[in-house]
């Protein structure tokens, strides 16, 4: 048990709100409710995971319970109200929402990670701090606690809470995220915020059919009544799997944690893989029977090398799957959020979110985009194309050596080798050309473009996500691409003051109320530590059980980021048949290295006191 001082909660400020019908919020208006603070970024895909582990907290518990989003970002282009209010929007978020876009509130409540969780008691204390996700069952457990505690005291105030929904908007298309030209010319499109599919005509706007209810929701069967949740990438099988599989297109339902199989002849709907329970386990390489095998967030789909690859957005890896033998596991990745190539079991990645393959089918091209970076797969082994890290990022064009996206969540090979990058908090279509090795910018001014669809004619469409449409790109676009030398941006999160020499790193983990640490399976705790620059670190880097280790830090490195994945495996304590659980963040630390720095930093997994 993590025991921490009575303190008052900091009161809530920043730009503006959300979701409260133009009303301001203050902690008096709060008191008596218990109320959890989310600190997110839309960007982030472990915050888009913790915002669905509370939904059905705030169902249950809707009398009693606030939950606050503050958003503090990473990106420039979250810093946008216009863009923060399309992403509440596009993930449904029915709860107050505090614009935080100077990290004001961040720093007051000594967040260090996204999402972290802040959780203030009726009577305005901070009585809970945690980081990561994973947290639900912990969560519904303190407030079962509290409720008991300030029942008794009197101090709880049940009734409606201050949430005001936005106004219903409607539209054919609302927040797209991928896409795909069919055999018959027209065009298969995710709709993602209305959790189903929709086939356009050749135009791009008229409707042909809708597949899936429309409701968030998990059900397969036919098309009017199989549902999915936020689904993304769609890739077509080739003829031959699809008649031995019985189905012509693989879906990444995003938010179910699954794929879905469509036979597009009948709009039937299937389940092909995942369990829907989000993957919190150890990396293996083994081949695992697809619907028993969690996955997490898939987010877009190629075919290459004889199988489906899957860009898997919430662990930091690509998987594959085979229609065929019903099989799926991981292809590249270690589940470490960083940006390192070379074999494919030995990099990583940041939240791949787009895949295509070259027209000669030798390379898988990836937007891989909390690293604001262009990769690709060649010949067993991953390389960075563009891109130069977590915290770096702008608009400038150029040798690749020197050019930056922003955050990219879509990608399309042209057959002559070049390849589009759906540049998407920039607004903009880039090119890369492998030949000359250098950027340039096809056409700016687009509303979030999440993919590329190449059509056999040879055009090209853009998924314009937050106008909810599909947009041409203009004849002689690419041919007319010129370079941008926009800003250089890098993230600026208050970095931590280490003192060279030795330091002490501190994992603190608390079991949530009812649960124990549980080593049936090996040590109940794990710890991976690296750093950028790597010569930031001079011992202390690697894998190892304890969750405390002694770090050597380089007087001769100003700054950099440490990068730290814990996880803790725990059980609940008195159950006939007790209920397993595993808690797992990435923390990216920015540090100053300074003698008037601490020789310790603590980070907090989950930390309670009830």
């Amino acid at each position: 048990m993590v025991v921490m001082a009575r303190v008052r909660a900091p009161e809530l400020r920043g730009r503006g709100w959300l979701n409260t019908g133009g009303r301001d919020l203050t902690l008096n208006d709060l008191r008596g409710k218990i109320v959890v603070l989310d600190f997110w970024t839309f960007c982030c895909i472990n915050c888009l995971h913790v915002l669905d582990e509370l939904r059905p907290l705030e169902e249950r518990y809707g009398d009693v319970l606030v939950i606050i989003g503050v958003h503090s970002p990473k990106f420039e282009h979250e810093k946008d109200p216009a863009a923060l209010a399309a992403a509440v929007e596009r993930y449904g978020v029915a709860h107050p929402v505090l614009d935080d876009p100077e990290l004001s509130m961040w720093r007051q409540y000594a967040a260090k990670a996204w999402p972290t969780l802040n959780v203030i008691d009726p009577e305005g204390y901070v009585v809970a701090a945690m980081a990561g996700e994973g947290h639900a069952e912990g969560l519904a457990r303190l407030i079962d606690e509290l409720i008991a505690t300030h029942e008794a005291k009197g101090t709880l105030r049940r009734g409606d809470g201050p949430y005001v929904p936005p106004a219903d908007t409607s539209t054919t298309l609302r927040f797209p995220g991928k896409a795909i030209a069919l055999p018959n010319r027209n065009l298969l499109v995710a709709d993602s915020a209305q959790h189903s599919l929709v086939e356009l005509a050749p135009d791009g706007e008229t409707l042909v059919r809708r597949i899936g209810s429309g409701e968030r929701g998990d059900a397969d069967g036919p098309a009017e009544k199989a549902s999915f949740n936020e689904p993304a990438g769609l890739c077509l099988l080739p003829r031959h799997e699809a008649g031995i599989a019985g189905y012509d297109l693989v879906v990444a339902d995003t938010v179910n944690h699954k794929l879905r199989g469509v036979n597009l002849t009948t709009g039937e709907v299937t389940t092909v893989a995942g369990t829907g329970n989000a993957w919190r386990s150890t990396v293996d390489t083994v081949a695992h029977d697809a619907l028993a095998a969690d996955l997490s967030s898939p987010w877009d789909l190629a075919w290459f090398d004889g199988r489906v690859v899957i860009a898997m957005a919430g662990i930091h890896q690509l998987w594959w799957y085979d229609p065929v033998k019903r099989t799926t596991g991981v292809y590249a990745g270690t589940t470490v959020e960083a940006l390192r190539d070379g074999a494919l079991d030995q990099v990583w990645m940041a939240q791949p979110s787009g895949l295509s393959v070259s027209a000669d089918g030798t390379t898988l091209w990836i937007a891989d985009s909390e690293s604001s970076a262009l990769r690709y797969v060649r010949d067993g082994a991953m390389h960075t194309a563009v891109g130069q890290g977590l915290f770096d990022f702008g608009h400038v064009d150029g040798p690749a050596t020197d050019a930056l996206f922003q955050h990219p969540l879509g990608v399309g090979a042209l057959p002559d080798g070049a390849v589009l990058v759906a540049d998407t908090y920039n607004g903009a279509v880039r090119r890369y050309d492998p030949a000359s090795k250098t950027v340039s910018t096809v056409t700016t001014g687009l509303a979030e473009p999440s993919d590329i669809v190449l059509t056999e004619d040879g055009g090209v469409i853009i998924v314009e996500s937050a106008a909810h449409r599909l947009t041409r790109l203009a004849p002689g676009a690419l041919a007319e691409a010129g370079a941008v030398a926009g800003a250089r941006q890098h993230t600026e999160r208050p970095p931590t003051l280490l003192t060279p020499g030795e330091v002490t790193l501190d994992v603190i983990f608390t079991p949530a109320p009812g649960q124990k640490l549980d080593d049936s399976f090996g040590p109940s705790t794990r710890l991976v530590v690296s750093a950028s620059p790597p010569e930031l670190l001079l011992e202390g880097a690697g894998t190892g059980p304890e969750l405390s280790r002694r770090l050597l830090i380089a007087a001769g490195v100003p700054n950099g980021v440490l990068q730290v994945t814990a996880q803790a495996a725990t059980c609940d304590a008195e159950a006939e048949h007790a209920a397993c659980h595993l808690t797992r963040q990435d923390w990216g630390v920015p540090v100053q290295i300074t003698d008037a720095g601490t020789p310790r930093l603590p980070l907090i997994l989950r930390g309670l006191d009830a």
